[in-house]
């Protein structure tokens, strides 16, 4: 049966029918909290994985990346004065993900260090792939470095001499959070195989730091996974720091020099000379309690005034209620 010309569509009742459904494609019923019903662009809205929440924004994330950055440039620098043989560290990830999939991507077997940060609650753990944990262990024994294949697991001995490196990476870790807070790692136990741990929930959200280690001809990566638990309060002080800061400093000129708040308790010597005053060494040498020692006038007014050894400033030496004291009257920028 041919259709009627009523049923027929034209060219522009195409496109019409085709906008409609492109714009229903790109829209997006919302049902809110009362039970009314509104219409949104599908691209404002974006999607949440429940599984692997983010439980740190990107702020907090980036303040965490440069906080442990320059824990990576000094852990390097440590371990390699401690074993007298460079040791190169690059920071290669820095991401959260639930503690389950942390779990599953932990290589077996391999030498994990379950460890806990004093005061803070949780579990935190340290992966050290067997090979490059024999290669640090054959330094320490005075070997070359080179990379060791075994296939067995690490023996008591060869897990007590890799303990005194562990201490080191778990107290630099520490070290980078002294000014907030006062952190004491304490080693709990070893595993050679994470399937099988249950230090947290296995929907815990971790932040998991991998690190690319090279000593000697060894490649390997080193992994550290801490709590969302054991991290939080770190975080909230670090952003308490920072909030606090911006407030005291509303307006800084980027183009000048920045004060470092913790320069504020370092004490410098401070002292007061002046020069012209010349004697022989018998009449030094004869000088006795009691006796005067003539000086011109003009050393009143050029009194130098030197912080920690080096001239700064000229001063005019007078009084100020029941004190000596020296009024600054020029600057010396040398």
């Amino acid at each position: 049966m041919d259709p009627t010309p009523e049923e027929i569509l034209s060219q522009a009742d195409v496109e019409r029918l085709l906008a409609q459904v492109a714009e229903q494609e790109t829209s997006t019923t919302i049902v809110r909290s009362d039970g009314q019903k509104t219409t949104s662009a599908g691209a404002e809205i974006q999607p949440y994985d429940f599984r692997q929440p983010a439980f740190l924004s990107a702020a907090e994330l980036r303040k965490l990346r440069l906080r442990h950055e320059v824990f990576t440039r000094s852990l390097a620098a440590r371990l390699s004065m401690y074993l007298r043989l460079e040791f190169g560290l690059q920071m290669s990830k820095l991401q959260t993900m639930i503690y389950q999939k942390f779990l599953d991507n932990l290589p077996n077997p391999t030498h994990l260090t379950l460890f806990k940060v004093e005061p803070m609650r949780g579990i935190c753990i340290l992966d050290v792939p067997p090979k490059l944990g024999i290669t640090i262990v054959d330094r320490l024994m005075g070997g070359a470095a080179h990379s060791v294949n075994l296939e067995r697991d690490m023996s008591d001995i060869e897990v007590a001499l890799l303990d005194q490196v562990v201490q080191i990476i778990l107290s630099e870790w520490c070290n980078q959070w002294a000014q907030l807070s006062e952190l004491r790692p304490t080693v709990l136990g070893h595993e050679n195989n994470g399937r099988f741990l249950q230090t947290a929930s296995h929907d815990t959200v971790m932040l998991a730091l991998t690190l690319e280690a090279r000593v000697g001809d060894c490649l390997e990566p080193m992994q550290i996974g801490f709590p969302y638990y054991t991290l939080e309060p770190l975080v909230q002080q670090l952003n308490a720091n920072i909030e606090a800061t911006g407030r005291e400093n509303p307006t800084v000129d980027n183009g000048g020099l920045r004060w470092n708040p913790q320069l504020n308790s370092v004490r410098v010597p401070v002292t007061a000379e002046w020069e012209g005053l010349e004697i022989t060494a018998r009449d030094l040498t004869q000088l006795q309690v009691g006796q005067v020692v003539k000086l011109g006038a003009q050393c009143v007014n050029q009194v130098q005034i030197r912080l920690a050894g080096a001239r700064k400033f000229t001063g005019r030496l007078g009084t100020r209620g029941k004190n000596w004291a020296v009024e600054l009257t020029q600057v010396h920028k040398s």
